[in-house]
């Protein structure tokens, strides 16, 4: 059986963040995930896992300033010393929330950059925070991240992060591969998740176009859920998309699946 989490970054956000671990756990949910929980205490949002019996499963490590338009910097030359202290931080986080995945955003390549240092830079990074997240008991995932949505976004493609995978030569680094993204930049879903299964630790969800839940858009999510227990994935499935109405409005194509 499929193990899909919560996005609370994307999901019941009518109400407030720390209400919407309850209302996950009311709609059926027994995993979430978001993409940063560092505007709150640990302990507030550890209180809302305990309360609810929810299980954390990711969040991202930080990646400057969101509300600037920065989506990462583990690929920026020059900010090595942020990638680091931010490694710590969201160490602390993990073990005080019980979070055994944490995802490092490649981000947007500064503008004077030089490609090689900026290859290099990331490939630096990754090495650091994995060895860092594996001390801990904790995996470390980067994500191909589609162009339309973000532009300029370093990490674009199954094969390039397969490829840096290698570079970095650890086995406590994995994919993330979101379906959404990877639908837009290169289709061909279930031969690639088949061809790079033991490449890839987390799976995201969200429809084409639109970012909408499954069943709104182009993606077969049945023949995708499918295949990914043909292949008895035992991690977890992501909920990232936007709700077209409300959360619990658009969760009809779940109930099939619990």
């Amino acid at each position: 059986m499929i193990k899909f989490s919560a996005n609370l970054s994307m999901l019941f956000t009518e109400l407030d963040f720390l209400e919407r671990f309850s209302a996950a756990r009311n709609a059926g949910f027994e995993y979430v995930e978001y993409l940063f929980p560092y505007e709150f205490e640990a302990e507030e949002i550890a209180n809302q896992l305990a309360l609810t019996g929810l299980k954390q499963v990711l969040f991202n490590l930080p990646a400057g300033s969101w509300e600037e338009g920065e989506r990462g910097i583990s690929c920026h030359p020059d900010r090595i010393n942020e990638f680091q202290d931010g490694v710590g931080k969201a160490i602390e986080y993990a073990n005080i929330l019980g979070c055994k995945q944490l995802n490092a955003l490649a981000g947007i390549p500064p503008s004077v950059s030089n490609s090689d240092d900026v290859k290099a830079t990331f490939i630096n990074n990754l090495r650091f925070a994995s060895d860092k997240l594996g001390e801990q008991g904790i995996y470390l995932l980067t994500e191909p991240i589609n162009t339309i949505d973000i532009p300029g976004f370093y990490l674009n493609y199954t094969e390039q992060a397969k490829s840096i995978l290698n570079d970095v030569n650890s086995n406590n680094l994995f994919i993330q591969y979101d379906i959404y993204h990877m639908q837009i930049m290169e289709g061909d879903l279930i031969r690639t998740i088949t061809n790079n299964f033991d490449y890839i630790k987390h799976i995201q969800i969200a429809d084409n176009p639109g970012r909408h839940e499954p069943g709104s858009g182009e993606i077969n999510y049945s023949t995708i859920f499918n295949a990914l227990e043909q292949l008895n994935y035992d991690g977890y499935v992501g909920c990232e998309y936007i709700p077209k109405k409300s959360t619990l409005d658009g969760m009809g194509w779940i109930q099939q699946y619990r």
